[in-house]
């Protein structure tokens, strides 16, 4: 595989993540952080490097002898939806967010997972795609995973809808520079906490809202750093979602194999893994 100096959709080689079809297999977990890929991969029984430009760093590999990928996305909703879009292109079905976040409620606690079953859409990517009141969900398949792996490891986690934002301090309602308050700031984030909110993070919204336009499927799982009621920051617990999402993604391949000996379009209950 070589560079590509082209940014026609059509080439082979997609222009910013620098993979073709056949270079990666599986699931592809998506990390902001280029750094985060190695937490990842590390968590698998087998890896290799794939591709490194700009923000984009893909690793493909093996966890419980199932074949995925990794690839990084940068910060932000632009930058993880050319790599939904490019990734798409190149034959992958299934995406899942590997990140950290801030809880908004008190009983999410530093350390715990929250599994993402739909984003409010507080970022401007998604909203170029498709009217704002398109709904910003997972897939059914990928949150039941999460959930299992996340049992099966013994982690505490947390199911409902995170916010996604394009702003890491005004749009969570963080102070900017020298103390500058956000027009509206504390009003948005009391409401977000009535309604029940988790966290904040900048990504997972434009995700699944491009899967879903796609037909693809896409989830979520972070890895909580803070707490913004209770006040506490510890960057600790990365390899829970790291971790999590890795055993997902061979969940996904076992409930693949069920559905089809069961002739099934779809997992449900009535299917056993």
């Amino acid at each position: 595989m070589t560079a590509n100096d082209s940014e026609d959709p059509n080439d082979a080689v997609q222009y910013h993540i620098e993979l073709a079809e056949g270079d990666i297999d599986g699931p592809v977990l998506l990390p902001g952080d280029p750094d985060r890929v190695d937490v990842i991969a590390d968590c698998w029984d087998s890896f290799e490097a794939v591709a490194r430009h700009r923000e984009y760093r893909t690793l493909r590999g093996r966890y419980e002898d199932e074949p995925l990928a990794v690839t990084s996305t940068g910060i932000g909703s632009p930058s993880a939806a050319i790599a939904v879009e490019e990734l798409a292109r190149i034959g992958t079905e299934t995406f899942i967010r590997v990140g950290s976040c801030g809880a908004i409620q008190p009983e999410v606690s530093v350390g715990d997972l929250v599994i993402t079953t739909g984003a409010v859409r507080q970022e401007g990517t998604s909203s170029e795609y498709v009217r704002e009141e398109y709904p910003a969900t997972a897939h059914d398949e990928v949150v039941t995973a999460l959930v299992t792996a996340a049992e099966r490891l013994g982690y505490d986690y947390h199911v409902g809808v995170t916010c996604s934002t394009d702003s890491f301090y005004a749009g969570q309602s963080r102070p900017g520079f020298d103390g500058f308050r956000a027009d509206g700031a504390a009003e948005r984030l009391n409401a977000l906490q009535d309604a029940g909110v988790l966290n904040f993070e900048m990504e997972a919204s434009a995700i699944l809202t491009l899967a879903g336009l796609y037909g693809l499927r896409a989830g979520a799982v972070c890895t909580v750093y803070a707490n913004r009621i209770t006040g506490e920051f510890r960057t600790e617990g990365e390899t829970r979602a790291a971790e999590t999402a890795s055993l997902a993604a061979a969940v996904l391949a076992e409930m693949d194999r069920v559905k089809r000996n069961a002739g099934a379009d779809r997992w449900h209950a009535g299917l056993s893994i």
